[in-house]
Order: C-alpha cells, then sequence, then structure tokens
C-alpha cells in the first residue's frame, strides 16, 4: 500500500502537512524537508529543478504514490517540467503484492500554487490582488501567470469588478528568515511585516485580497491581520489616498491545498484506493535529524522525531 509524500525544500511544508493531516487524517504521510541545501529560492531554476526531481524520485521510491511539493519555489520552478518531462518515463509499477492485474500504482506530483490561486476569484470583491511571497517566486511570476489564466475565462467578480484581475506582487525577503530564527513574534517581525505590507499597498491601495504566497507565512498570520486592524486607515500622509484595510481578506495555502487534495483523490479512484489508511506521519531530512526535529517545533504543535537520508 502506498503513502503520501509531503517535500519542501526547508520546514513551511510542515504547515502544509498539518493542514492536510487535519482534513485527512486516515492516510499514512512521509514528509520530506531538503533542509541542508535550503532555501532554494537563492538557486538557479536547473538547480531547483535537479534538487526537486531528486526529492521527488526518492519519496516515488518510498512507495508514496503522490508527492505533494509543498514548497513555492518548487512549485514555481520545477512542477511543470517534472509534471511534463519526467513523470511520464518514471511513472512506473510500484510492486505491491496485494495489487490484481499488472501489480502497479501509477504516481503523480502536485503543487500549492493552482489550488491557492483557484480561490482568488471567489473571495476578491475588487479584483485587485496582492502576492507576499519570497523573492524567488516573486520573479517566476507563477502566480501572476496562473491568475492572469483564471482571470481570461471569468465572466465576471462577486464585486462586479468585471473578469479582470489586477495583480500586485511583493517580495518579503526577511520574512522566512524570522520564522526559521523563531523570532515570528519578535517586535523586529512586526516591523518588517509592516514594512512589506505599506510596499504592497502602495503598489495598488485598492487591493482587498493578500495571497500569502510562501508556506512560512502562515506563522505571521496573526501580525499581518493584527497590522491590518490597527491601520483600519492609513492616512494620505503615507500615500496619496487614504486606504482602508479592514476589509482585506488573507488567504493561506494550508487548508486550500487540503481541500483540493481532498477533491483530488475523490475524482481520482485509482490513488485513493490504493492509499495506505494507518493515520501515520514519519518524518525525514537531509540536516541533522535533532536539529530538524527542534526546528519542526516551531511549525508544529506536537514534537517530532526524523531520520537523516542523502539525496545525492
Amino acid at each position: 500500500m502506498a503513502k503520501i509524500g509531503i517535500f519542501d525544500s526547508g520546514y513551511g511544508g510542515l504547515t502544509i502537512l498539518e493542514a492536510i493531516r487535519k482534513e485527512l487524517p486516515e492516510y499514512d504521510y512521509l514528509y520530506l524537508g531538503d533542509n541542508a541545501r535550503a532555501p532554494y529560492g537563492t538557486h538557479s531554476f536547473d538547480v531547483i529543478y535537479r534538487y526537486t526531481l531528486q526529492a521527488v524520485k526518492y519519496l516515488f521510491e518510498q512507495e508514496c504514490a503522490l508527492v505533494i511539493l509543498a514548497c513555492n519555489t518548487a512549485s514555481a520552478k520545477a512542477l511543470r517540467t517534472i509534471q511534463q518531462r519526467d513523470l511520464p518515463p518514471m511513472n512506473k509499477p510500484i510492486p505491491d503484492p496485494s495489487l490484481k492485474g499488472n501489480g502497479c500504482l501509477p504516481v503523480n506530483v502536485l503543487g500549492v500554487i493552482r489550488p491557492t490561486v483557484e480561490a482568488v476569484p471567489g473571495i476578491t470583491k475588487t479584483g485587485h490582488v496582492g502576492i507576499l511571497a519570497t523573492p524567488a517566486t516573486v520573479s517566476s511570476e507563477s502566480y501572476v501567470l496562473e491568475l492572469n489564466k483564471i482571470s481570461e475565462n471569468l465572466p465576471s467578480l462577486q464585486g462586479g469588478a468585471g473578469g479582470r484581475l489586477f495583480i500586485s506582487q511583493q517580495a518579503c525577503p526577511m520574512w522566512v528568515p524570522l520564522i526559521e530564527a523563531g523570532e515570528h513574534h519578535s517586535d523586529g517581525a512586526k516591523f518588517f511585516v509592516g514594512k512589506y505590507l505599506r510596499e504592497i499597498l502602495s503598489k495598488d491601495p485598492q487591493i482587498d485580497t493578500l495571497v500569502l504566497g510562501c508556506t512560512h507565512y502562515p506563522l505571521l498570520k496573526e501580525k499581518i491581520e493584527g497590522w491590518l486592524r490597527y491601520h483600519e486607515e492609513i492616512e494620505e500622509s503615507e500615500f496619496p489616498v487614504a486606504i482602508h484595510t479592514e476589509h482585506i481578506q488573507i488567504i493561506s495555502q494550508g487548508t486550500l491545498v487540503a481541500e483540493s487534495l481532498k477533491d483530488y483523490l475523490k475524482r481520482h479512484p485509482e490513488y485513493r484506493e490504493q492509499l495506505s489508511l494507518g493515520g501515520t506521519c514519519a518524518y525525514l531530512t537531509t540536516e541533522n535529524a535533532n536539529r530538524f526535529a527542534q526546528s519542526a517545533s516551531i511549525f508544529l504543535s506536537a514534537p517530532v522525531s526524523a531520520e537523516h537520508i542523502d539525496l545525492e
């Protein structure tokens, strides 16, 4: 029987894993963090693609039928190539004596960007959307491309903004380091939350929906919401026009990815029927296992035990 694999270059994917396990607790999961080579965002496309492919292949070897790239950088820069070029030839049988016929199980790789952008049209009223993400995800323009694709097929938005989405992006390079250092509750984090929110709102004062385009960012959601509540109206001294922030909605990826996976399994019984139902979760890391377990506690509410592996 097969498991669901969750991959991230670092620790943020643990927020996706937690949301998926809350929605689908019955399945068995295998989490792999390539922590020794993180962050991926500083690398070239070729390196990100190679690292991600190594991780995907490893999880398939561990009898994972589905692998979720719980990493925006990997989803943006490696997912499409893996799906189109690598998946068909390596979609070979996973031996399982319990399976009838040819005794094989199909495998697939899914990302986190598409499920996130699909929720946007049902949330925004003005059609003005902001993307908060890492510099690598912003430079890839993956969210812009996917949102534009959706926008082309929208008859209208709920607020009467027509079918067009107006998209602004903001790189937030300091957020991930603050979170991984355990400083996301500090005054320093509060300063950088305000800094990047001011910058994106200055690009488009009509934004009513903010997408957290990094799996780390849910740990800052409370601070983001607090800043938006505190600055219910930003005066013209800061921006050319007064900006109201109390109505801005925040989209966090975990719940959306979990709901999307649940729907995917309903539509694809060839995966659902072969997944084992033990409710277990194991953790793998390319970093020191004890260090991973300590850092993972920042993202999870329970202690974990991890095993070190090499992907080279």
